[in-house]
């Protein structure tokens, strides 16, 4: 074991982080400060608190990084439509350069010299956790302890906790895992191991099931700055409560749920399903403003860096040179992006149906099928000619 002073462990208070909080004491002997990030997830704080002391942690905190979370991450990936391999809104992707982030900070102000995860070996979070503990202090040592004890089964874990004297809940196990913040809730694992397998409708929490939605639609506008949303149907609002906001009707109307087969950093493909409600009608907002607001070869440009940008997200590239290069040409193409977008929620559909802003590149005067006085149409006979000039040779060589 390397020789560490004190540790500051990410920790849920479930199985898997208790046991470690216990494992790390005994291993190391050494103080270890127990860190719990608030990033919107439904959690009995006091209980986190009082069963970390009680498991042994020298000291429980927990910060409230929810404000933080959708001002810093969660709107800047959303300025830029961030979306992994064509579907998925990096949900838990985005959470974890904050908590990361945030346990250096605590291990800087207790005066630790070593950070842990409850990650597996297997998933992508240890990539993002250590990443980022890298990308802001590499002093630090860094312990996975998924990687090189030998629990290395739920069994194992829950006779550690009894052998301990660890809590262990005595209910049902789900038959899945599941990760939630205030962008979404994820599920994989168990019976979903199995990508032929349908999800229970038991399992969703954020959202209804479509069929259960309302049967009249919910009307809503976002007024958006900068391609930020600033306001909901009319009335400023801050960020936070504005997407709090966004999940509640998201949810109420079925929208943001999602089933999909993933390609993990590791190399393995993942079978996950994800409820994102929010987040599903904040990025269709915001890219049906852009198609009235933005340059079409400015958007071009964007959308060719959309891929590259949330794979950096996926990978646990947050705190680098390169996303942040990134970032700063995705926000340089927000200045016009500004104006209001009407939507039409129903049963897990989400679709616009208007789009006003006083930068708006449409032009009636010019898109009209009725007559105009601004348009030659005679003009497209040469523009025609010019762009088929090459198909012209090519067809001439041909024969």
């Amino acid at each position: 074991m390397a020789d560490v002073k004190k540790i500051v462990l990410a920790y849920s208070g479930g199985l898997d982080t208790s046991v470690i909080l216990k494992w790390l004491a005994q291993e190391y002997q050494c103080p270890i400060v127990a860190y719990a990030a608030d990033v919107g997830q439904e959690e009995d704080w006091d209980a986190v608190r009082a069963k970390g002391l009680a498991t042994g942690a020298e000291k429980v905190i927990i910060s409230d990084l929810k404000k933080e979370f959708v001002e810093e991450y969660i709107f800047p990936a959303f300025r830029s439509n961030a979306i992994y391999e064509g579907s998925y809104l990096l949900g838990t992707s985005l959470a974890r350069p904050i908590i990361a982030k945030e346990q250096v900070r605590i291990a800087h102000a207790e005066g630790a010299d070593a950070v842990s995860h409850g990650a597996t070996g297997k998933g992508n979070d240890q990539v993002r956790f250590e990443l980022a503990y890298l990308g802001i202090d590499p002093s630090l040592t860094i312990i996975a302890p998924w990687r090189t004890w030998d629990l290395n089964s739920r069994q194992k874990l829950v006779e550690y906790a009894q052998e301990h004297k660890i809590p262990v809940p005595v209910t049902k196990e789900k038959p899945y895992s599941s990760d939630e913040n205030l962008l979404h809730i994820s599920f994989e694992g168990g019976i979903l191991e199995d990508p032929w397998n349908e999800p229970d409708e038991a399992m969703f929490k954020l959202t209804v099931s479509p069929e259960k939605a309302p049967d009249v639609p919910t009307y809503l506008e976002i007024e958006f700055a900068n391609g930020d949303p600033v306001a909901l149907d009319g009335v400023k609002m801050a960020p936070l409560p504005l997407f709090m906001r966004l999940n509640t009707l998201g949810g109420a109307n079925g929208i943001g749920r999602l089933d999909l087969v993933e390609n993990r950093f590791v190399g393995m493909k993942s079978h996950g399903v994800y409820e994102t409600p929010g987040g599903t009608i904040l990025r269709t907002a915001h890219r049906d403003l852009e198609t009235i607001t933005m340059d079409r070869e400015v958007m071009r440009i964007r959308d060719s860096l959309v891929a590259r940008y949330a794979e950096l997200i996926y990978n646990g590239f947050w705190f680098s040179p390169e996303r942040e290069l990134l970032q700063t040409t995705m926000d340089a193409t927000q200045k016009t992006v500004n104006g209001t977008v009407r939507l039409k929620l129903y049963k897990g559909n989400c679709i616009p149906v208007g789009r006003k802003s006083d930068q708006s590149l449409y032009q009636e005067s010019y898109a009209t099928f009725e007559e105009d006085q601004v348009y030659d149409q005679a003009d497209a006979g040469g523009f025609i000619r010019l762009n088929g000039l090459r198909l012209r040779i090519q067809a001439m060589q041909k024969k």
